[in-house]
């Protein structure tokens, strides 16, 4: 006899089978001795009353031979002699689309303008020393994108847009904890989705696909409105029918290309703010109501939102234990972003806070109108450089000084780096974001007891939430608007948000390339 049970466990139940088959024998009114297999299905946090409970859900065997293990195998053909597609940009939405073209007989030749993640370490440790910006290696560009060395979230919303399970089943086929298929906010860790990326890398290559580094797209190869091939920055051309382009949302020089091309673009809400940074015992205190967090609950997390003055003010990548990265893409600019090891185990928790930026807030320049929010994004990421310290030294201001207008004499100790240095951010931040940062911090301290105080610091500037352009496509094809055989895939291109979602938009994006091919 098999069947699904779902078990409210105290954490140190559900931390293990030791501890969580007697609980399911005496449920299912069976001795343990009948239980032959028990699979975890699904596992959730409840923490909304004083005692935090774990759902398990299971699968489960009485009395009867355990299933076989599934084992999880991809029909990747080799395709080294079959019709090439370009793929420029390797971080996940061009990585799975050149898994599925490969699994539907089409040969991807990615490009990069970054570097491998090895290599890419040394430009990432650079920054960390304040000793520069490469523009193409960075937090941002390089091999896995920027979900690579910045977190490795899973959660996705986009329920609509495809199989997130299969993502999830590529990833742990290639080496991710096979944790992330129960987990109902899964996520990998910056320490291990290098090796998982790089293992991807090997696959496309193995069954003939093409993955090459610090190239650079120039421009596109257009005739009759139709693809024709790509060039690239070191001038070589590539001859191809399709192009998937999924180059992410800091890749404001193909957006200005695109433009420059006379292909359409469309302006699209997007949102900026912070960085701010608590104690983690202080958010385990709040979310679990202890003094001192279970040894056996991961560290805390939360999610806030919050209406003011007709725009949103939310939290955004939240990362329990983790730390605070610099995210820049240029000398002149402060971008800060955060992330999390797999063990979320460090002293901080920090989430972006940010408002949303409607198009009407954007000063409007009707010959650039659609380039209006990426010249307002770089503008607040050169006011934060400027305001900073020397090179990637991070403004900071203590939540409550920023909200009560006065600058901090002092700073607490940060995750950040580089180093942060003491700012009146609430003096050169535009007013739009500034007081609905303030307002949004009090009304937070009101639903997390706790929350607003001294103890927090804010550290700018969260920036690259999402792309403020769109790259329209057609949603029967996939295919861009204006030019046949352009495929617009995943951030960058406006269709997707976080590791996840881009590739599942990946993917289907493969997938309608490979039915364009075949007409």
């Amino acid at each position: 006899m098999q069947k699904e049970i779902t078990l409210v466990l105290t954490p140190k139940q559900a931390s293990s089978e030791e501890f969580y088959l007697p609980v399911l024998a005496n449920q299912l009114k069976v001795a343990p001795k009948r239980i032959t297999y028990a699979q975890v299905l699904q596992r959730s946090i409840d923490a909304r009353q004083k005692q935090v409970k774990i759902s398990l859900r299971l699968l489960v065997y009485i009395d009867a031979h355990p299933p076989e293990e599934e084992k999880t195998e991809f029909n990747y053909q080799q395709v080294s002699h079959r019709e090439p597609v370009v793929i420029v940009g390797a971080g996940p939405a061009g990585l799975f689309a050149a898994l599925k073209l490969i699994e539907l007989g089409y040969k991807p030749i990615v490009i990069e303008r970054g570097k491998d993640v090895n290599t890419r370490k040394r430009d990432i440790a650079a920054i960390h020393r304040n000793q520069g910006v490469n523009p193409d290696s960075n937090y941002s560009f390089g091999e896995g994108g920027a979900g690579t060395y910045s977190d490795g979230k899973l959660y996705t919303r986009s329920k609509k847009r495809g199989n997130v399970k299969s993502v999830l089943n590529v990833l742990s086929f290639h080496g991710a904890n096979r944790e992330i298929l129960v987990d109902a906010h899964p996520h990998i860790g910056t320490d291990k989705l290098p090796d998982i990326i790089k293992s991807i890398r090997q696959t496309i290559i193995h069954f003939g696909g093409e993955v090459h580094f610090e190239t650079a797209l120039a421009s596109l190869l257009i005739g009759d409105q139709t693809i024709k091939g790509i060039k690239t920055r070191k001038g070589d051309t590539i001859d191809t029918k399709a192009v998937i382009l999924a180059t992410g949302h800091s890749a404001r020089d193909v957006y200005q290309m695109l433009f420059d091309q006379q292909i359409a673009l469309e302006a699209k809400p997007f949102a900026m703010g912070v960085r701010i940074e608590h104690p983690q015992e202080l958010i385990d205190s709040i979310q679990y109501s202890c003094t001192l967090r279970d040894p056996y609950l991961p560290a805390a997390s939360y999610s806030l939102v919050q209406q003011v003055a007709d725009r949103g003010v939310y939290s955004f990548c939240m990362c329990p234990g983790g730390v605070i990265v610099p995210a820049s893409t240029a000398e002149d600019e402060m971008v800060v972003n955060g992330m999390s090891p797999s063990l979320r185990n460090t002293r901080w928790a920090n989430s972006g806070i940010v408002v949303e930026i409607q198009l009407n807030d954007v000063n409007a320049d009707q010959k650039l109108a659609v380039l209006n929010g990426l010249k307002y994004q770089q503008q607040f990421e050169k006011l934060a450089f400027k305001n900073g310290g020397e090179g990637q030294i991070a403004p900071a201001q203590r939540m409550a000084d920023f909200v009560e207008n006065r600058l901090s004499k002092t700073l607490p100790e940060s995750s950040f780096f580089p180093g942060i240095t003491a700012s009146p951010m609430h003096e050169w931040m535009p007013g739009e974001i500034r007081f609905r940062l303030q307002e949004g911090f009090k009304i937070f301290g009101q639903k997390m007891k706790g929350y607003y105080t001294s103890e927090a610091v804010l550290i700018g500037v969260e920036s690259r939430t999402s792309s403020p352009l769109r790259i329209p496509r057609n949603p029967e094809t996939m295919q861009h608007i204006q030019i046949t055989g352009l495929f617009p895939c995943g951030e960058g291109a406006g269709y997707a948000g976080g590791i996840a979602s881009s590739a599942v938009d990946g993917e289907n994006c493969a997938i309608h390339v490979a039915q364009f091919l075949k007409k």
